[in-house]
């Protein structure tokens, strides 16, 4: 039995379209792959469609479609995006298969027969006009800790307090705006608490990232919980076996989709299956790359799951960060939250490849699109660097020597910078370190360019007696071409096929030190073609109107499925209006900000001290984080503060008012003034 590396990326949830978000992990796991295969190996590239879960049914309801026929369109639009991406998958399912359905009550039977599986009553909320239960995404409340208005049922945006659905003040359904209430359901519960030393164990002899072992860590001191894994009808999803309107929780089912998925490639190749997931067949490496966001399902419930059954446990999971544009969250608002279907009407899907790959390592720091600095380094690099050599020097070819490559070379082969680079560019694809990859590949173009400006065939041509120079250094030119497409393969496979059909075959790791001497190579053409800034400003445009539209669309089906089905949806409370006596109690300042930094252990708060005159210097948190990548700016600026605000103690410290902001057309903005003022009352 061959050895087989099985990789997966977290299936795409089957009810929206791939933006550019999603596109980074799909291209971080295919570079991988495609770098695994060129080096020989045999690799499992497995993917599916995400196909269960209230919104799907939800999303399907209000299209006046089946789930089923929702999750298949979702999926056939995905497949034919993963080729224009040229992201290879061997096999890309859904859990919505018959494979996948047998698979999880498989699983499910064991966990239960193995004892990890137990049954308890609890309090959740219900929705008396829809009449089901209410995920926590589909409750929205004020917030019990900061009390920001509108906070999900599960974490407040504001200050990241997490709680439960029943803490938060005034609850609402974010499908009916009606008061849900509580009520008692029996509900299945997989106990994670059992595997807490075998996760530890686990834990202890893998090579997992840094970042996400230090989080590890901190679940492992907070103690595990035991994790619910059923939902009350309606629902849709994969019935639970001997329960009368139970159904799996959507992330219970979903990573058994990676396993799923993978059986029906083994039925396809004629493999064992069975023989792969033993824990004790050492010939399968099971690897999954997923966001960061995601950690805590493959990182504990999963590789749990696993064991509770006595499957083989993943050898790495690799997790990444988020997709920025121009330093700042994707906005439709700004045109830059971007469908990955979107962009490739534009811009080459090799190019946003390349860019992400030169910006990739082993950690789970955000990536960022910075588009001016897109359109710039693609093209120094694809098309001056790159491309330019095999320019230069088939002309040459061409003309004198009918696309022949030279017999030999009378001078020793100037490849040495090449070859001792080889090992090191091929460990760092290895490693996950594409940026240094590329840093290397780079230089060595670099130096191809050199050797041929320094030969000057140009120079060469004009002299009879040295046309057997001229053929040696083209010759040697396009052997450092080929060689560097050779090992951007993994990269822009897209581009590196045109550059095989001009060099008359198909390159991989092992051909790199075999050079084809004497060689009829093909006449060359354009391999890649010159992005321009105006490409990038229609595709902003396209993609404001696209949200626009989307939001319409969404707000019609909405009123027209309310209107169809009679409900009279409750609007949130009535607004309780102050007087102007209860505004005159708050006491408003203008303060100078004297420092400002990141909470480093928050996604959301901003620590500053401010200057509110007198000597009356404070400590304020802000949950403005992601709309200043840069807070040190802020410092000096002039900001309006809540002062005499009651002090609330969190973890990170105390904070001793609030600051104002307001929402713009960029995002949320601290109110300020246009000139800098002393600190003090506001009158």
């Amino acid at each position: 039995m061959s050895k087989i590396t099985f990789v997966t990326c977290a299936l795409p949830y089957a009810n929206n379209d791939l933006h550019l978000g999603h596109m980074l992990e799909y291209t971080q796991a295919d570079i991988w792959v495609r770098y695994l295969r060129l080096t020989g190996n045999d690799v499992a590239f497995i993917g599916g469609a995400d196909a269960h879960g209230t919104p799907i049914m939800l999303r399907s309801r209000l299209l006046g479609i089946t789930p089923n026929k929702l999750v298949e369109d979702f999926r056939a639009n995905y497949i034919e995006l993963f080729k224009q991406y040229n992201i290879s998958f061997n096999n890309f399912s859904s859990t919505e298969s018959p494979v996948q359905y047998e698979n999880v009550e498989h699983v499910y039977n064991l966990l239960d027969n193995n004892g990890y599986i137990v049954e308890e009553e609890i309090e959740q909320f219900y929705d008396t006009v829809e009449q089901m239960f209410l995920p926590d995404r589909y409750i929205k409340g004020e917030c019990p800790n900061c009390h920001a208005p509108d906070q999900y049922g599960d974490n407040c945006e504001v200050c990241s307090s997490i709680y439960s659905p029943t803490e938060l003040i005034n609850p609402y359904s974010v499908l009916t705006k009606s008061r849900p209430e509580l009520r008692k359901s029996a509900h299945l519960f997989f106990d994670l608490p059992k595997f807490d030393a075998k996760l530890q164990a686990w834990f202890a002899n893998s090579d997992i990232q840094s970042e996400v072992a230090n989080k590890m860590q901190d679940w492992f001191k907070q103690g595990l919980q035991k994790w619910d894994i059923s939902r009350d009808a309606p629902y849709f999803g994969i019935p639970v076996p001997g329960k009368k309107d139970k159904f799996f929780y959507v992330w219970l089912d979903a990573p058994i989709g990676y396993i799923s998925s993978f059986k029906e490639y083994c039925l396809e190749k004629g493999l064992d299956y069975d023989k792969f997931i033993r824990p004790d067949n050492d010939s399968m490496e099971m690897y999954h790359f997923v966001g960061k966001d995601i950690i805590y399902f493959h990182s504990l419930f999963w590789p749990a799951m696993l064991m509770g059954v006595n499957y083989r446990l993943p050898s790495n999971v690799f997790a990444h960060g988020y997709v920025t544009v121009n330093g700042v969250k994707m906005s439709k608002s700004r045109g830059t939250f971007i469908k990955a279907k979107t962009w490739i009407k534009y811009v080459s899907a090799d190019a946003l490849r390349y860019y992400y790959a030169a910006k990739l390592n082993l950690s789970i720091s955000d990536v960022d699109l910075n588009l001016e600095d897109f359109v710039s380094r693609v093209n120094a690099d694809i098309v001056n660097k790159y491309v330019n050599i095999a320019s230069r020097a088939s002309s040459f070819l061409s003309k004198q020597f009918n696309n022949r490559l030279a017999v030999d070379l009378d001078e020793p082969l100037n490849y040495q910078a090449f070859t001792t680079k080889f090992e090191e560019i091929g460990q760092a694809y290895k490693e996950l370190n594409f940026a240094k990859a590329i840093r290397e590949i780079s230089a060595l173009a670099d130096e191809a360019n050199r050797y041929f400006t320094e030969r000057a065939p140009w120079v060469i041509a004009k002299d009879p007696e040295r046309v057997k120079e001229l053929h040696q250094v083209c010759t040697q030119t396009i052997f450092y071409f080929r060689a560097i497409m050779t090992l951007l393969k993994p990269v822009i496979p897209g581009i590196v096929e045109k550059a095989e059909e001009f060099l008359g075959e198909t390159l991989n790791w092992a051909s790199l030190n075999k050079l084809p001497f004497g060689k009829q190579i093909n006449q060359f053409t354009p391999i890649f073609t010159r992005l321009e800034n105006s490409m990038i400003e229609t595709l902003i445009e396209e993609s404001k109107k696209e949200a626009a539209e989307e939001q319409a669309l969404n707000d019609k089906l909405q009123k027209d499925f309310d209107a169809k089905h009679n409900l009279n949806q409750q609007e949130p409370e009535e607004v309780e209006y102050i007087t102007i006596d209860d505004f005159s109690k708050v006491d408003l300042r203008l303060g100078v900000v004297l420092e400002c930094s990141a909470v480093k252990e928050s996604n959301k708060l901003l620590r500053f001290k401010v200057d509110l005159g007198n000597g009356d210097v404070r400590n304020i948190f802000s949950g403005i984080k992601e709309h200043y990548p840069n807070p040190e700016e802020l410092v000096g600026t002039n900001v309006v503060v809540v002062a005499n605000l009651a002090p609330r103690k969190m973890k990170f410290g105390v904070s001793e008012g609030m600051i104002l902001s307001a929402e713009t057309d960029s995002g949320l903005s601290v109110i300020t003034t246009k000139d800098k003022k002393s600190p003090g009352k506001v009158s």
